[in-house]
């Protein structure tokens, strides 16, 4: 087994700098599996569904423990390169090949010398990182995927084909998150079982391979991405399926991440299953399939219309009397203020990130339409907040420059201090918001909507059982559940937990840094 080739010191500077700042930027970041990633000196293609832009590749570099892979060799589109910005020199430093893509030039490309590189440095004991879908959208699809990792493992089989024992392993990543531009969001990385190709085991794949043979393995990597993020042909599928996941383990249950995504994910297939075949022209339909159809039609109402009164599940699911209302709302308009006063020092070293990167955000975004440039907000985000970042943490120490060798470790621990005291302030606020509209509703429409609730919790619960899910959950993941998120009610661990000053325990994995919450989509499914 080859040794794979050194870390270069651009690419272990690009590694640290953005651990941190992804782990600034998203409040949980949850690696599983990490045990299935070969070690350096094993030739190996990490493939990964491809929704935000650089911030997947971000993500898969410093996901992978650099104790299992020296670095991972990355691909991007070739218009990113020879650009006198920031992002160019990020790529061109990291060791970065690029791709030349036919709807970026008139007429054929050549990428010949990229295989070339790739197939280089997969002898050499490398991984290389390639996006099948070939581009980066914001769409909740996995786009059908490019058959060139298989072809590019077919190359490298067939050049050692007089080596039965030689391997090359397909490591597929799927990345799923919850909202994916957003501050303090979460992100689940999930890596999958390698596909282990050899000559002697997979003789199909040596050249000339067929490509009924080429599209079997693209179909395999396909399954294994699809099998652990969303993949759905609407937004609303998706908005219907975390409302159920979110009716059927409430607020309160504890539960990892990577529990409420394979959750989630099993109301959305069911769902998706019960729409494609309520399509199909001409085909009896099974009333159970009628039953989950409607189902997910109802749940979308339901969603609609707290939306429109602006308030959570959870607030119809628990009734509150109004004098319990009025003191819980006099205790979040206290806490509140008091975090939003520690805080204001902090927020003065906050304020020309928040400017900056709302200002680039903002000019971004009038380049193209949602399903075209709402892929790469949270790279220009990652991007400009890290180098306003740093230059106000350099500015402050060289304005306190007799006293640089204390500012030089306050400024940072201030500022990560005023954002963890700033995520309980807009939750308190949010908190306080949502329990006035509650006021504002009336008990009549409360009692209705819980009505509702009850009846869609019923329904919710028969199919998670038919779906072979836990039928106590909050009793089944106080046991099982991981150590990431929320409370148990009545624990005090789960209680001081809360005001971690490491990171916010969630009561609910959808929350980000918002007074409001984030349930919508947008309307484009294209």
């Amino acid at each position: 087994m080859t040794k794979g080739t050194p870390t270069p010191w651009p690419y272990t500077l690009i590694r640290l700098l953005f651990q941190f700042t992804l782990k600034v930027f998203y409040g949980t970041i949850v690696v599983s599996n990490a045990h299935f990633i070969p070690e350096t000196g094993k030739p190996c293609i990490v493939c990964a569904n491809h929704s935000n832009s650089l911030t997947d590749a971000l993500l898969l570099v410093t996901s992978v423990p650099s104790n299992r892979r020296n670095m991972l060799r990355l691909t991007a589109k070739s218009t990113q390169f020879g650009k006198k910005t920031f992002t160019s020199w990020l790529i061109e430093s990291a060791g970065t090949v690029p791709i030349h893509r036919r709807k970026d030039f008139d007429g054929p490309v050549d990428n010949s010398q990229a295989m070339t590189s790739l197939i280089k440095a997969l002898e050499d004991g490398d991984a290389v990182m390639m996006f099948p879908e070939g581009m980066s959208r914001f769409h909740p699809t996995i786009a059908p995927l490019k058959t060139g990792v298989a072809r590019l493992a077919s190359d490298v089989l067939s050049r050692h084909h007089d080596d039965p024992d030689f391997e090359i392993n397909i490591l597929n990543c799927s990345i799923t998150y919850m909202h994916r531009q957003h501050w303090r969001s979460d992100v689940l990385v999930t890596w999958h079982p390698p596909i282990i190709l050899r000559p002697k085991d997979n003789p199909e794949l040596l050249e000339p391979a067929e490509p009924e043979t080429i599209r079997a393995v693209t179909k395999q990597i396909y399954t294994q991405i699809s099998s652990g993020t969303f993949d759905s042909p609407s937004w609303h599928l998706v908005q219907s399926s975390k409302l159920a996941a979110r009716m059927y383990a409430p607020l309160g249950t504890r539960m990892s991440l990577g529990d409420h995504v394979r959750i989630t994910r099993t109301f959305l297939e069911a769902f998706k299953d019960a729409h494609e075949d309520g399509s199909e022209e001409n085909q009896p339909i099974h009333p159970d399939i009628v039953k989950v159809a409607q189902l997910q039609e109802d749940l979308k109402a339901y969603q609609h219309r707290l939306i429109s009164y602006g308030i959570k599940d959870d607030r119809v699911r628990r009734p509150l009397s109004r004098r319990e209302i009025l003191r819980r709302m006099a205790i979040r308009l206290f806490w509140s203020c008091f975090l939003f006063s520690i805080s204001i020092p902090g927020l003065l070293l906050w304020f020309p990130v928040i400017l900056t990167t709302f200002y680039a955000v903002h000019e971004f975004k009038k380049s193209g339409p949602v399903f075209d440039t709402f892929d790469e907000i949270a790279q220009y985000k990652l991007v400009y907040g890290l180098v306003s970042g740093i230059c106000v943490w350099l500015g402050g120490v060289i304005l306190t420059l007799p006293f640089a060798m204390i500012t030089v470790f306050l400024i940072p621990a201030l500022m990560w201090m005023t954002l963890r005291w700033m995520e309980d302030c807009v939750a308190s606020t949010r908190a306080f918001f949502t329990l006035f509209r509650l006021l504002r509703v009336g008990k009549q429409t409360l009692n209705e909507m819980r009505s509702l609730h009850d009846v869609l919790h019923r329904q919710i619960m028969d199919l998670a059982i038919a779906l072979g899910l836990p039928s106590d959950p909050e009793e089944f993941f106080s046991q099982a559940g991981g150590k990431e998120k929320g409370r148990v009610m009545g624990s005090w661990q789960s209680k001081a937990g809360y005001f971690s000053i490491r990171r916010r325990r969630k009561r609910d994995w959808n929350e980000t840094l918002r007074l409001y919450d984030k349930v919508d989509y947008p309307d484009e499914d294209s």
